[in-house]
Formats: structure tokens, C-alpha cells, sequence
């Protein structure tokens, strides 16, 4: 029986789980190219309250597959491939960033490559102080094609950017926390069961809201503070009609802040 490299398990409360586990090293190869596709369309399809993505085994990911992936389009001389392939890889990562819902991903050991361009597409970044993190693309000749450059210019800067992807070197986790990189550190201890904790903690929260600001953002991103501006109103307006909202306003009159609860609707 054949396991897939990457699953996806959807709870009661909304949170959507994904695994990566394609042993010994999460390598990316192109069962593991499709099995993400596949992932990121059923998220699509089952519209959860949040998304958790972790990895089993020792390492997030040891990178990609060189000699499956690339070596061949290398050896042929295949720009034409290249780009093709290349363009499936940004079309997943925009996707999995365009989700309407808070999206965390978890890393507890070493990060590189796909696997750390999988991390910028989400939201929120958690890690232990013992991971590491890098885009080592140019070792072989190559630059990140899953939108890694780019997301990670916009957590660290341009300048940072650069030296990450050009020295193609290994960041610490809490170098990178630092940088704005990643977004929160987590003990090592009992990190699998907190990063599931933090990720329902956002799933049992206001959903149309976090859509809303997930919207608000990236437009501030895509088309600079204008654009956010132009669609703050309505974003932000249309949660008058959720059941959120109006619960969570009956909520703070009757009982005072913090007490509501949220069914995501």
C-alpha cells in the first residue's frame, strides 16, 4: 500500500492539517510535486478555519531531488521544461497563499529549499531554536521558483533577500526571528503538540475576519498602501453581516472583551 507524500486530515473545529512524509529526508521529487498540488486543491475544496503545516522525520525537508527534478532538464538543455515546471511551482505557492483562512507552518529541524518557500507562502512562521532555514538553490545553478525570494523581501527586506539566496547558507531559527523571518519560537519540547494548539487557537477564531485582513494585506503587498486603502472599506465593512460579528458585539455588551466565541461564519 502506497503512502502519499503529502496528507491532509480536516478536524471537527475546522483545522486542516497538513503532513509531509516522504522518508528518509522529505526530499522533493515529483510524487511529492503532485501530492502538494493535490493538497493545496483540497484545502481549496474543504474551505477550513485554519491550516497547519508540518513535517515528520528528523528534518523538514533535506531540499529537492536533483537528480530526478532538475539533472534531466539540465542535461537536455530544456528551458522550455524549466519554465513550465517552474510555473506550476509559483501557481501552488500562490495558491496556498491565497487561502481565506490563517495558514501556520511548523518547522522543527532543517528547512531548505521548497520546504522553506512552502513556509513563506503561510502566514505565520513557527519553529524551534534548533531549526535552520535556507535557499540554497544557487549550490546548483538555479534561483527559488516558488515565490521564496520574493516573500522572504517582504518579511526581511530586499537587502536580506539577497544575502540569503545568493550566499545560498543555512539561517538559524532565531537569526531568522530576528530578520521578522520567522514569527514565533517554540520549545523544542512538546513542539509538534504546541504549533497544533496555536493553529486551532486560530481556527476557532473569527474566519471572515482573518480573511479580511489576509485580503487588506495583500494588497498592501501586491499593489502598495493605496490599494490597501481601496479595499479596507469593503473588506472590512461586509463582517457586518457575518454572525461573527454580531455575536461576538452581543458578546463584549453583555460579558465584557474576550469572552466570545466564533463559529466561522
Amino acid at each position: 500500500m502506497t503512502t502519499l507524500p503529502v496528507t491532509v486530515d480536516l478536524d471537527e473545529a475546522g483545522l486542516a492539517v497538513v503532513t509531509i512524509d516522504h522518508p528518509p529526508l522529505n526530499l522533493y521529487d515529483q510524487a511529492l510535486h503532485t501530492a502538494l498540488r493535490d493538497a493545496v486543491a483540497e484545502l481549496e475544496r474543504a474551505g477550513p478555519r485554519a491550516v497547519l503545516v508540518r513535517a515528520e522525520g528528523e528534518v523538514v525537508s533535506g531540499g529537492v531531488d536533483v537528480k530526478q527534478v532538475f539533472h534531466p532538464m539540465a542535461q537536455a538543455g530544456d528551458a522550455e521544461r524549466g519554465t513550465a515546471y517552474f510555473a506550476e511551482l509559483v501557481e501552488t505557492g500562490r495558491r496556498l497563499h491565497h487561502l481565506p483562512c490563517p495558514t501556520v507552518f511548523a518547522a522543527h529541524g532543517l528547512t531548505l529549499t521548497w520546504a522553506f518557500e512552502v513556509a513563506l507562502a503561510c502566514d505565520l512562521i513557527v519553529a524551534t531554536p534548533r531549526a535552520s532555514f535556507g535557499l540554497i538553490e544557487a549550490t546548483v545553478g538555479l534561483t527559488p521558483a516558488m515565490g521564496g525570494t520574493q516573500r522572504l523581501a517582504e518579511r526581511a527586506g530586499i537587502g536580506r533577500a539577497r544575502l540569503l539566496v545568493m550566499t545560498a547558507g543555512r539561517f538559524g531559527a532565531e537569526e531568522l526571528e530576528g530578520w521578522g523571518v520567522v514569527d514565533r519560537l517554540v520549545p523544542e519540547d512538546g513542539f509538534d503538540e504546541a504549533a497544533r494548539a496555536f493553529a486551532a487557537q486560530l481556527a476557532a477564531g473569527p474566519t471572515r475576519a482573518h480573511a479580511a485582513t489576509k485580503e487588506i494585506l495583500r494588497h498592501l503587498t501586491e499593489g502598495g498602501l493605496e490599494a490597501a486603502n481601496e479595499v479596507t472599506p469593503q473588506a472590512a465593512g461586509a463582517l457586518f453581516a457575518t454572525a461573527d460579528l454580531a455575536g461576538a458585539m452581543a458578546s463584549f455588551v453583555e460579558q465584557g472583551h474576550g469572552k466570545a466565541t466564533f463559529s466561522g461564519r
